[in-house]
Parts: structure tokens; C-alpha cells; sequence
């Protein structure tokens, strides 16, 4: 089974930004996706408001996985919509085994979102969220588990989108050193 770590990825890669497609277009589509994680029940459906909450906390996990953290913690700035998400999920704080753990307390759909939300933690204290990354490639921004040994991965692709971004500074750096036509 995958960790927490490995279902944020395939959570916010439910939307592809090269190819504009949404695998949550919908509150039905999102009661799917949840179902087919067993995240919620069978009878479990999804609203609008959760639909909207899920696309929140998704685009909130995108932003922050591609800006603005450090290499081991949390982000120091958490983006608006991933905030909104966050405030918006009830969760309790719980002790299992001793170690902290949190428990969505919505119903439904809505404890599907906040199970999610948890594997923010989850995938923190069992070392897997600084290697949740978000491609470098603007047209890209596909999440990736950074399995290099030192972390330091850029591209969910070195042959794709490394090399589209390297081409492009190559170019760049060729059209600066260029003579101008006489």
C-alpha cells in the first residue's frame, strides 16, 4: 500500500496542467476518487462544497510543494486557498500510541478531504514530505517523489521537462551571444 507521501501525489495530480484535464471536475468525480482510495464509504457522496474544498486544498498542496519551503519543514507561508481548506476541515488532535496523530471529525465526503489533510502530517513524521515535490516545468507542474539520494530532483522527468527547460536556456544563452544582423 502506498504512504501518505505517494496519496498526496496522486491527489494533486488529479489535475494535469499541460493537458487542462481534471480528473475532479465534479462533486460525483471527487466521491469516486475518494471511494476508490477508501477514504469514504460506498453511500458516501460529495457536494459542492466539497468539491470546492478538495480543489482548494489540491491547488493549495500544488503552490506550496512547488514555492516556498524549505527542504525538510512545513511552508513558513501558507498559500490563501490551502488555508481556507485547512480552516475549513474539523480535526481533532489525538494520541496514538503515544504518537500525535489527527482525526478528520466531518462525515462523509468531507472526512475523506480531512484524511487527506492528515497525510500533510503523516507524510512529515515518517520523512516522506521533503520529497513530495512539484515538477519545475511551468507547463509541467506534475507532483513526483524525489527519490535521488541528496533530494535534489527539479523535474518529475529529466528526459521531458529537463530537457525542455535546459533547451530553452541553451537558446536563450545562444540568442544573447549572437551577433545582430547587419
Amino acid at each position: 500500500m502506498d504512504g501518505p507521501a505517494e496519496l498526496l501525489r496522486d491527489f494533486v495530480n488529479t489535475y494535469d496542467v499541460e493537458g487542462d484535464t481534471d480528473e475532479l471536475a465534479s462533486p460525483a468525480e471527487l466521491a469516486v476518487w475518494l471511494r476508490e482510495r477508501r477514504l469514504i464509504s460506498d453511500t458516501d457522496r460529495a457536494v459542492d462544497d466539497d468539491w470546492a474544498l478538495a480543489v482548494n486544498l489540491r491547488e493549495g498542496l500544488r503552490s506550496v510543494l512547488r514555492h516556498g519551503r524549505s527542504r525538510s519543514s512545513l511552508p513558513a507561508a501558507v498559500p490563501a486557498e490551502l488555508d481556507a481548506a485547512l480552516a475549513a476541515l474539523p480535526m481533532r488532535v489525538t494520541l496514538v500510541d503515544g504518537t500525535p496523530a489527527s482525526e478528520p471529525l466531518g462525515k462523509g465526503a468531507t472526512r475523506g478531504i480531512g484524511l487527506l489533510a492528515a497525510a500533510i502530517l503523516q507524510a512529515h513524521a515518517d520523512g516522506g514530505w521533503p520529497r513530495l515535490k512539484v515538477c519545475a516545468e511551468d507547463t509541467c507542474q506534475w507532483a513526483f517523489i524525489d527519490s535521488s539520494k541528496n533530494r535534489s530532483r527539479s523535474w518529475c522527468s529529466m528526459r521531458v521537462c529537463g530537457n525542455r527547460t535546459k533547451t530553452r536556456a541553451y537558446r536563450a544563452r545562444r540568442q544573447q551571444h549572437s551577433p545582430a544582423p547587419s
